[in-house]
């Protein structure tokens, strides 16, 4: 029998993935509400905390956690701050849970609020997500949120309605079969769009206390552009169907031309040409900016650049549970 395509038996019920950016004030507080909270469900888990680049004493106080914890079966320090995404990728290889917990540590999502997505994934969902029913954040925060939302729903083809909710628990199984790691980091978008059962749970939101989000308007823009590449198929198919009907039409009223006045149109003015000019020249502009993000990225990962490099990794056995 062919067991290539059989998973790995996973060891803990729950892998809970952490990754901390200038959280020196936070981590500990959260730790003791996040260990408290998976303690009471009654199920068996491990923590892997990762610190993003942080420049303050946040990797020392995983290093402390790590060794007073045995539930914490890694502690990672990166040698630069790489973004959310990036930072979670080495904490979901080494992940060996049935399901893949991911929150941030800022304290802005509640931890006791875990048992409401468990109960959930318990169902038979392959993923259950937040959304943040009264968003703390600034608008300059919400904006380009928002615009992020509608790309990844047409990236992702689901409807979901907060992918910035850094609190859900995925099936270990999907996250796996895309092999994550330096050179191919964490991404949910490709992963939320191949499943099929998905569950959202309303959770709270808290204004940030401590330390400073990693989420610049640069990297906002960044990834915004990144997941309109990952659907250029989708986009480039509308934009030749549209073409294609404009181009139809004018036909069509060129044709007309010879058989009964036109009152749609019926003289093209040099202010209607320009405005065309213009609407075409901006298209040209947008199609082109898409397909140099498209080549670039190419370019990346043939130089394979990875997008984070590890300091320091420290690792632990799961202990009896």
């Amino acid at each position: 029998m062919d067991t290539s395509l059989a998973p790995l038996p996973p060891k803990v019920d729950f892998s809970v993935v952490i990754g901390c950016y200038f959280e020196e004030r936070s981590i500990d507080e959260f730790y003791e509400r996040l260990s408290k909270t998976l303690a009471a469900l009654g199920r068996s888990y491990e923590i892997i905390l990762i610190n993003d680049g942080s420049a303050d004493k946040t990797f020392e106080k995983l290093e402390t956690i790590f060794r007073e914890a045995p539930h914490v079966t890694a502690v990672i320090d990166l040698f630069k701050n790489t973004g959310q995404a990036n930072a979670k990728t080495p904490g979901v290889m080494l992940a060996q849970g049935k399901g893949i917990v991911l929150i941030d540590s800022d304290l802005q999502l509640d931890p006791e609020e875990l048992p409401k997505l468990v109960a959930k994934f318990d169902e038979g969902y392959d993923l259950v997500t937040g959304y943040r029913e009264n968003r703390k954040d600034p608008l300059a925060r919400m904006l380009p949120s928002k615009l992020a939302n509608m790309i990844m729903r047409q990236a992702s083809n689901s409807n979901l309605r907060d992918f910035g909710c850094t609190f859900k628990i995925y099936d270990a199984r999907l996250v796996r079969a895309f092999d994550f790691g330096p050179f191919k980091p964490w991404r949910s978008v490709p992963v939320i769009a191949q499943a099929q059962r998905i569950a959202e749970v309303p959770v709270s939101h808290h204004a940030r206390r401590f330390g400073r989000s990693g989420w610049t308007f640069q990297k906002l823009f960044a990834y915004n552009m990144e997941n309109i590449v990952n659907l250029s198929q989708r986009p480039f198919q509308l934009l030749g169907a549209f073409c294609l009907l404009l181009s139809l039409l004018l036909g069509l009223r060129v044709a007309m031309a010879y058989v009964s006045p036109i009152t749609i149109l019926p003289k093209v003015t040099n202010g209607l040409l320009l405005n065309a000019l213009v609407i075409g020249v901006l298209s040209i502009l947008s199609v082109l900016a898409a397909t140099g993000e498209f080549v670039i990225r190419n370019f990346i990962i043939g130089q394979k650049t990875p997008a984070f490099i590890v300091r320091t990794i420290r690792t632990k056995e799961i202990p009896r549970q």
